[in-house]
């Protein structure tokens, strides 16, 4: 019998999305719906996005929250599905890195601006 080897990923992937950028979704239910970047999760490729990819959650009442009830939330979209926008056109956008000033940039290839 073969033993099974953990393998760990020694670095963090780099991601084309940051929290906080607007994206626009490429793929799936919420196909064309823009919105704020609120959360990355990295090792499992997934970021979520403001009323993009919304589920419904039953509470309990609990003392912080009295009122109990159904409240949706948004759920991890994965990241092969989202475009970053461009903020010079308004259009999604591919992202390359390039070296400015001893920093590595994000950079719109449709455009060539900076973000």
């Amino acid at each position: 019998m073969k033993k099974k080897i953990n393998k760990q990923k020694r670095f963090a992937p780099k991601l084309h999305i940051k929290k906080g950028d607007q994206v626009m979704v490429m793929a799936g239910d919420d196909k064309g719906k823009t919105g704020t970047v609120l959360q990355i999760l990295p090792h499992k490729n997934l970021a979520v996005v403001e009323n993009v990819n919304l589920a419904k959650k039953h509470m309990k009442p609990t003392n912080e929250k009295p009122e109990g009830g159904i409240h949706e939330i948004a759920v991890g979209v994965h990241l092969s599905n989202l475009m970053l926008i461009d903020p010079k056109t308004g259009d999604p956008t591919r992202i390359g890195r390039k070296l400015v000033d001893g920093k590595i940039m994000r950079y719109s290839k449709s455009s060539g601006e900076i973000i």
